[in-house]
């Protein structure tokens, strides 16, 4: 995306890639965003807080690459453009706790623009977890069965 042009129109969002994880912001107009984010060199583990902030999107960005993805337009309809700027410049400056998995910077700009906090993110890791944990007790279910085998001819001799 040109560094000088941004494809947005006020009440998008700006799903930013920050390699292991997206980073989400509210375009609100005049090159700026709104966005709820740790204080600066945090993680997430070591600050319950986070903070509303009204920011030049360029700052935010900052080298990383980013798009406009109104994620959910197609599940949920989203607030009138005027209504999610207007929602997402009254929170500025509000302290909020952060947790990772239910409530961060994607489930801070999913309510501002459908009025439903959501997070893939953590939806997709959830999935991910599942299939692992899934796997895993399968594998120990079929080392069990190999075992168990093991003792039954031990048995009948």
């Amino acid at each position: 995306m040109d560094p000088k042009k941004i494809e947005a129109e006020p009440g998008d969002l700006i799903e930013i890639s920050r390699g292991m994880y997206q980073h989400w912001a509210i375009y609100i107009g005049g090159e700026e965003v709104v966005n709820f984010s740790l204080p600066k060199d945090d993680i997430a583990w070591k600050s319950p807080h986070g903070q509303v902030k009204r920011e030049n999107i360029w700052e935010v960005v900052g080298k990383d690459k980013f798009k406009v993805n109104n994620l959910l337009d197609n599940k949920y309809q989203p607030r009138e453009r005027d209504i999610i700027v207007k929602e997402a410049c009254s929170m500025v400056g509000l302290e909020m706790p952060y947790h990772l998995i239910s409530c961060n910077c994607e489930h801070f700009v999913t309510y501002v623009r459908y009025g439903i906090a959501e997070s893939t993110q953590v939806a997709t890791a959830a999935k991910t977890a599942d299939r692992l944990l899934g796997v895993g007790i399968s594998f120990l279910d079929a080392l069990k069965t190999f075992f168990h085998k093991d003792e039954n001819k031990e048995e009948r001799r």
